[in-house]
């Protein structure tokens, strides 16, 4: 069985690596995402983010993500935010609801660069199931599910990185298919 995972684990590094090496800049929501941009400058081109960029700048955390980090931030696109609950966006980005909103998107976040070979190897480490930190200080978690890589949050929720290793001049971006929440 072990050597089952670890063969498991060479094929999909490999996979991981060859497709980042095949695209210098990755196409995301249709568009190019530069490695010299910073993370907003490319978030703001792609229309697969456009509620996550409104949130970010809803919550003031633009320059933070500007800044010269390095970030790790997975991104949940439009369709993830589609599944909360009707009127949850909308509710969030008022300012009165500031502190949540920072709270949620924070949760998103990984202080360091942490690409699609250290996430595996760090899943690896520790037989199956990684545990990180997320700058709103929460645990997030992440394993293999189906040769995906599948993080669930401190509440139960589940999200699978769709686009992995979308280099940033200030970190990378792992686009995932669902919004995670702390506790």
């Amino acid at each position: 069985m072990k050597k089952l995972f670890v063969t498991a684990f060479a094929l999909l590094a490999m996979a991981c690596a060859s497709e980042t090496y095949a695209q210098k800049n990755p196409m995301v929501g249709g568009a190019a995402m530069y490695n010299t941009k910073d993370i907003v400058d490319n978030a703001v081109n792609s229309k697969d983010h456009t509620t996550l960029v409104a949130a970010v700048k809803a919550a003031g955390l633009v320059e933070t993500l500007k800044s010269a980090g390095p970030f790790t931030v997975f991104a949940p696109t439009n369709a993830a935010f589609d599944k909360l609950p009707e009127g949850t966006v909308a509710t969030l980005v008022k300012p009165e609801n500031k502190a949540t909103l920072t709270k949620i998107l924070t949760y998103h976040v990984l202080a360091g660069r942490f690409s699609a070979a250290d996430v595996m190897a760090a899943i690896k480490k520790g037989d199956g199931k990684a545990t990180f930190t997320t700058v709103q200080g929460g645990k997030l978690y992440a394993s293999v599910d189906d040769g995906k890589v599948k993080l669930w949050d401190e509440n139960g929720g589940t999200a699978y990185v769709t686009i992995a290793d979308v280099n940033q001049k200030n970190g990378v971006i792992h686009v995932i298919d669902s919004v995670v929440t702390p506790k």
